[in-house]
């Protein structure tokens, strides 16, 4: 695979409509597969990943959207909830063998909150440039009832949702000129 610069960051957009190009199972799991193998703190990935692809799902989660995600993520083939598992501890033992990092986190609920938050932001980075990686567009979104999305797709578990990413083919006409970014002075020190 070779992935330049240009489509992962200098030409790469966050897209606001799709064309309604199918997304395969394979391409998901190609994304996975790269977006695993990034780093996060003692390796505790508490990522987890819902791909809504069904007109069902779709339905569902729409309920749950701010007004102005509804169209761009009904028009999306994929909808990715991005959630964080505040059980990862439970998994460190397979993750980070070489040390009992479990323990680090029995009985500190705020540790594992803001470890499962930090990482799964960490971990969504890397998804949106996986993504990209394997041809496919983004559309990063936070304008949500959290509640709601948790309540329909992570019921019954310790994930709750940190954000949603749309996923397709961009529709180019949908594009909104590119916004500026602060400079290198304007946003960096050197100490």
């Amino acid at each position: 695979m070779n992935v330049t610069t240009e489509q992962l960051f200098d030409n790469a957009r966050t897209h606001n409509g799709f064309l309604p190009e199918p997304v395969a199972e394979e391409k998901l799991r190609a994304l996975y597969d790269l977006m695993k193998w990034a780093p996060t703190s003692a390796n505790c990935s508490p990522a987890r990943i819902i791909f809504v692809t069904s007109p069902e799902a779709k339905e569902r989660l729409l309920a749950g959207m701010a007004p102005g995600n509804v169209d761009k993520t009904r028009s999306a083939p994929v909808t990715a909830i991005i959630g964080m598992d505040l059980d990862f501890p439970e998994t460190l033992p397979k993750l980070f063998p070489h040390a009992d990092a479990k323990s680090w986190f029995v009985g500190k609920p705020d540790f594992i909150a803001s470890s499962a938050f930090r990482n799964s932001s960490l971990q969504g980075g890397y998804f949106i440039l996986a993504a990209r990686a394997v041809g496919l567009d983004c559309g990063p979104m936070s304008g949500f009832d959290a509640a709601k999305v948790d309540a329909e797709f992570w019921a019954g578990t310790a994930v709750k949702t940190n954000f949603i990413v749309n996923l397709g083919h961009g529709d180019t006409s949908k594009l909104f000129s590119r916004s500026p970014r602060l400079t290198f002075e304007e946003a960096c020190k050197i100490a």
